[in-house]
């Protein structure tokens, strides 16, 4: 088989229906749009607009609040740092920082800070300074032999 002789199944693409061509084409004069009112128009934009009755998106309560200048931390595993130790993309002999862990690539960015959690297992002994980690990870890093420091306010929460 070659480039050229590469086609769709039969039936499997439909030709686009064009409206406003005249009465023999089955969508002509209005074009699918029937006679009058604000849908035949165009720049049309309805919406939610329910004809002057309160709108539902208006009558449901609103719930929830989002901080405006809340921190947001990157998020890294202790089951990555140890992939990463093991693929010898990180040296677990010496301390590894945020700024060590952009450079391998475990993470992007460090936007506000690097938070470690506790998932996957980590069997290297590490010493880790990150902005933030859960109790479980500072655990789980002094249980493998390693020390864990926080230097953010967003320590063990």
């Amino acid at each position: 088989m070659k480039l050229h002789e590469l086609r769709d199944n039969p039936g499997a693409t439909k030709k686009r229906t064009r409206v406003g061509r005249g009465p023999g084409s089955g969508k002509g004069k209005t074009g699918g749009r029937g006679i009058k009112g604000q849908k035949s128009r165009s720049g049309v934009a309805i919406g939610g607009y329910e004809g002057g009755q309160m709108p539902l998106y208006r009558r449901l309560p609103k719930r929830g609040f989002n901080k405006p200048n809340r921190k947001q931390f990157a998020i890294v595993n202790l089951g990555q740092i140890q992939a990463f130790i093991d693929a010898g993309k990180l040296d677990a002999k010496a301390e590894i920082t945020e700024d060590v862990l952009v450079a391998s690539g475990l993470v992007r960015r460090k936007l506000d800070g690097i938070r470690v959690l506790a998932k996957g297992d980590l069997k290297a002994k590490l010493k880790l300074a990150v902005t933030g980690a859960s109790k479980a990870a500072i655990e789980a890093v002094e249980k493998a032999g390693g020390a864990l420091s926080v230097t953010g306010a967003a320590a063990a929460e």
